[in-house]
């Protein structure tokens, strides 16, 4: 088999309730896209005892020994379903880490998909849910990335041909605990998203929505606040929040030419900090 490279997307929230708490375990709802930014990965079927799993790239660096790759191939094996097949995969890690981008969740996914479509592992959608859902609760989504609402009951529903969206990306030279952000949260927001519309995906909706993780991530790190103030400033974003639990900061726009601007004003008042143009898909 050759080593051919998949792409692996982002994820962006680009509204999130936070609407209740089951044991330890925070319910949600959120508006979902993808956009253009993405990991690549190669996969190469080996002889060998072992997987060979390798990470490189800018955002490479301190990825956890059990992370979601590793995760995946364990559930795999235990689950007798690679028959004793062991794989190479490297990973050019383009998404930051701790960012509220999902990128490990996506490169789980993405695994996951090639080897279905390629019949390299036989599975059925019940045990397709169970093992995404045991690696992480955004892996699902990965699957087939397309435009999608979360509602608090767990449902997915899927759209196609959304209003897209130029997407300026910010991210301070530090990351957030997921568990962290979400242990701070106090309060829960009624639920909104339960009868999804395509109509949620407009600008004019989203602009009257919110990230409630966006409060305790703000009192916790003052900088993130700091940034969404000042993208805000900048000409004619048309909302800008938080994604996930952070720490990226994301400005929308509707036209590439104010994205592409907003970049250059940015990077002269905070130089050291990354940042990506990026489109909806």
């Amino acid at each position: 088999m050759n080593v051919s490279p998949v792409k692996s997307y982002a994820k962006i929230n680009l509204a999130l309730n936070v609407t209740g708490k089951l044991a330890s375990l925070h319910k949600i709802e959120s508006i979902i896209s993808f956009i253009t930014l993405h990991d690549l990965i190669f996969i190469k079927k080996i002889n060998s005892t072992n997987h060979n799993i390798h990470f490189y790239g800018k955002f490479s660096k301190n990825i956890s020994k059990n992370n979601t790759v590793q995760k995946l191939l364990k559930i795999l094996g235990r689950n007798k379903l690679l028959n004793n097949k062991k794989f190479q995969i490297k990973i050019k890690k383009n998404i930051p880490q701790k960012a509220g981008l999902g990128g490990g969740s996506m490169n789980a996914a993405n695994i996951l998909s090639y080897l279905i479509k390629k019949k390299l592992i036989k599975i059925n959608q019940k045990k397709i849910k169970s093992i995404s859902n045991s690696i992480g609760s955004d892996v699902i989504l990965g699957l087939k990335p397309k435009s999608a609402i979360l509602s608090s009951n767990n449902d997915i529903t899927k759209f196609t041909k959304c209003p897209k969206f130029y997407t300026l990306l910010v991210r301070p030279n530090f990351g957030c605990s997921t568990k962290k952000i979400y242990s701070g949260v106090k309060n829960f927001t009624k639920s909104k998203f339960n009868k999804p519309r395509k109509v949620m995906f407009s600008s004019t909706y989203l602009s009257n929505q919110k990230n409630d993780l966006e409060i305790v991530a703000f009192s916790r790190y003052p900088k993130l606040k700091k940034i969404k103030f000042f993208l805000k400033s900048l000409k004619n974003p048309l909302f800008v929040r938080m994604t996930g639990s952070g720490s990226v900061i994301v400005a929308y726009y509707q036209s590439k030419k104010d994205c592409e601007m907003a970049k250059v004003q940015f990077k002269r008042k905070f130089e050291n900090y990354w940042c990506n143009v990026s489109k909806t898909i």
